[in-house]
Order: C-alpha cells, then structure tokens, then sequence
C-alpha cells in the first residue's frame, strides 16, 4: 500500500453519519493513478512509486511523453506526477491502476494542495490586521499596517515583518482530516473539513503521520427491531398461568360490578313508582 494518492478537489457537501450528525466534507476525485516509476533500493537508494494522475496541463512534453511510454502509458492527460514512498516495491508494477480503497473510513489523511491566488492584500485582510483609529481626526488610516517597530537602533525593518503584499497561491498542509466515507466505484473520498485550493485543484492524499485526535467516527444507531403483533389467543397460552387467572378473576370482578349496578337502578325506578 503506498503512503498517498494523488486527487482532484470536487466541492463540498453535507453527509449524515450513522448516528444521525451532520457532517461537512470535502469531495476528492482520489484516482485512478497509474504507477509510472518504481525506485528500488538496490538503485536508487529507497522505495517508492511514482504515480501520475490527469492534470490541468493539456499537452506533455517530449521527455513527459516518452516517460509515461516506457511504463506502457500513452495517455496525453496524465500531466500530474508525483513520488510516494513504500515499505515494499515487490507488489508495484509499471503501468498498475491504483484507487482509493486503500483509505479506509475512520482513519485519517493528509491533504496537500495549492491555496487560493488572492492578489495584492493589505495587512487587514493578509495578517489580519486591526488597523487605525476611526476618529479622532484620522482620515487615512483606517486600514494602514501602522509602526514597523524598528526605530533609531537598529534602523532597519527585520525580514520577515509582516506587511501587505501577495496573498495566498501557497503550498499548504492540513494535517489529520478524518475520512468519514469512501466510493471506491467512482474512486471518490470523502473528507471531514475544508481542503485548501478552488473545485478541479489537485490534492495529495498522504496517510496522516502524526498521531490522530481522539475524535472518531461515532458507532451506528442499532437497527430498530419491529415487534410482532400477537393475537389473544397466543398472549393468553404465552402468559402465565397466574396472570391468566388473575385476568380471569378480573373479568368475573367487573361483571358482578355490573350486574350489582344493574339491581341498584332497578330497585330504585321501583321507589320512584
């Protein structure tokens, strides 16, 4: 089993898990991947696969073309190539199909992709910022960064200081995201959160390699058993014996009750005549 994939952000959705929560997810087109590069120790110095999966790019170049024809792959939208490592190579093989059934629900993943391209952004909106007073005779600094906090000594801004400048179209981390389900027919993983990146942007899934919160996916709502309908006759040969009697004498009790009613009203239209 490799240590990752390589996918395409779908979108996101709302799920239900077996105890009725809602879930937000992420859905990631995880595959198919094609093994295109096997690294032997004996070699290279390490194991690893190298998988390719189709990309954005709508051309390959002459060395990405004759690559992928060397593993038996002519395909002119496999432009994605990316290097997992391995435990074992032996059961790799040039041109292999991989998906997503090697993940499993209630384990967790690391996702890596590309953040959204924001432009040009000030310091309120890249490091948010609280900027200037609104009054008090401020007319222009309502979203000003303010002092850079290097004065006489030591005349200088430090690098690194914080201030506008582009924002996002990074590499970014999301470190442990629960899988809450998986499709491997349609090779679609569903992940709990946000995945950094716009729709169709490509993600690499990595099995998570910290050690994992301690949330986890809650156990499924025992199915509710429907109780069979039981005729009298099958209660009363199913009760005790001494409920039987019991509803018996029961029975008898609210019948000389009545008959007893009965003679009352009787002897007492005979007074009234």
């Amino acid at each position: 089993m490799t240590t990752g994939m390589i996918g395409r952000k779908l979108g996101m959705m709302r799920v239900y898990d077996g105890s009725g929560h809602v879930r937000g997810v992420t859905v990631i087109e995880l595959g198919p991947n094609f093994v295109t590069q096997v690294r032997t120790p004996d070699r290279d110095g390490y194991s690893a696969v190298q998988l390719a999966f189709s990309g954005r790019r709508k051309r390959l170049t002459a060395p990405q073309r004759g690559h992928l024809r060397a593993a038996g792959l002519e395909r002119e939208t496999l432009t994605a190539l990316k290097e997992y490592r391995v435990d074992d190579v032996a059961g790799y093989s040039l041109g292999q199909v991989l998906n997503c059934s090697q993940f499993e629900p209630g384990t967790y993943v690391d996702l890596t992709a590309t953040s959204k391209g924001r432009g040009w952004a000030g310091g309120v909106k890249r490091w948010n910022f609280s900027g200037g007073p609104k009054t008090h005779g401020q007319s222009d600094r309502h979203r000003a960064p303010g002092s850079l906090g290097a004065g006489t000594t030591p005349g200088r801004v430090y690098k690194g200081q914080k201030m506008a400048g582009h924002m996002g179209d990074e590499t970014v981390t999301v470190l442990n995201c629960l899988v809450v389900a998986t499709d491997p027919e349609r090779n679609l993983l569903f992940v709990q959160g946000s995945v950094p990146g716009a729709r169709t942007a490509l993600v690499s899934v990595r099995n998570g390699r910290r050690p994992a919160m301690k949330s986890y996916l809650p156990p499924v709502f025992p199915e509710a058993e429907v109780e069979s309908v039981m005729s009298a006759a099958e209660m009363e040969n199913d009760a005790p014996q001494d409920a039987v009697e019991y509803a018996t004498g029961a029975d008898k009790l609210s019948t000389d009750a009545m008959a007893v009613g009965e003679n009352a009203d009787a002897v007492e239209s005979e007074g009234q005549g």
